[in-house]
């Protein structure tokens, strides 16, 4: 389809930068590559854009934009139940660690910083890509109960002591994998793999820092994660084991 036109039914992607040299670029690869595409200079014709029917597979989102942040713009996203599960990438000049976990934190899916490779950016697009297309087989069965937290994936929802808490994509993610596999150790890499789709160009205090949010979202159930010294993180084997003692630590942060 012609850049810039309506979504339709082949795979979109809504391409949200303001220079004009890179949205071209982008725009003609992706085109190039058997996408469609919707291009917006602005935060504001962003949002204009995913207010539209039907919403975008996949948003590139630069965080720098001339009237609004692209943090404001995610937040948006992740806030809207139309668009809450659609796979946004960060594209950005700044590479401070900071930057990455500000963008990861209001709900991005991966974080590419400037200048990149194309190529690369292509696979990162196939890569979280396929990450949203398995959720709804994935959620097909039935919920998941471990003591006093329940998990409803076709519903993209999480339950403590009959509540639901609010999780980001990102941390959704991260508690599937963890609960997953009871016992099982994930490395920080893994993690970074598992959760992010591909190796993320981010460090491994980041898996730290979601690990520490997605504790404090659940509460009583804190405990299920543990923290092994130097080693990596363990959803415990059985409700009521994680008890914080014998190197486990409870804060997210390397003990």
């Amino acid at each position: 389809m012609a850049s810039g036109g309506i979504i339709g039914a082949v795979t979109t992607v809504l391409l949200v930068e303001d220079e004009p040299d890179l949205l071209g670029t982008l725009d003609y690869r992706l085109r190039r590559e058997g996408y469609g595409t919707v291009l917006a200079p602005t935060g504001r014709a962003a949002l204009d854009a995913l207010a539209a029917e039907p919403v975008p597979d996949v948003v590139l989102l630069d965080l720098m934009l001339p009237d609004m942040s692209g943090l404001d713009v995610c937040r948006a996203i992740r806030r809207d139940p139309r668009t809450e599960a659609v796979p946004v990438l960060m594209l950005t000049a700044r590479a401070e660690e900071l930057d990455r976990v500000a963008g990861f934190e209001v709900g991005a899916d991966d974080y590419v910083c400037k200048p990149f490779s194309v190529r690369e950016l292509l696979l990162r697009i196939e890569a979280r890509l396929r990450a949203a297309r398995r959720a709804p087989e994935d959620g097909a069965g039935d919920a998941v109960v471990f003591g006093r937290l329940r998990l409803e994936p076709s519903q993209h929802r999480a339950l403590v002591d009959g509540g639901e808490i609010v999780l980001t994509a990102l941390e959704f993610r991260l508690l599937r994998a963890l609960l997953g596999q009871p016992g099982v150790v994930h490395s920080r890499e893994r993690l970074l793999e598992d959760v992010w789709g591909i190796t993320a160009d981010v460090t491994t205090r980041t898996v730290d820092t979601h690990v520490k949010r997605l504790r404090q979202k659940l509460g009583p159930c804190a405990d299920y994660v543990e923290t092994l010294r130097g080693v990596g993180y363990r959803w415990t084997a059985r409700p009521g084991e994680g008890s914080g003692a014998g190197g486990r630590g409870r804060d997210g942060a390397p003990p």
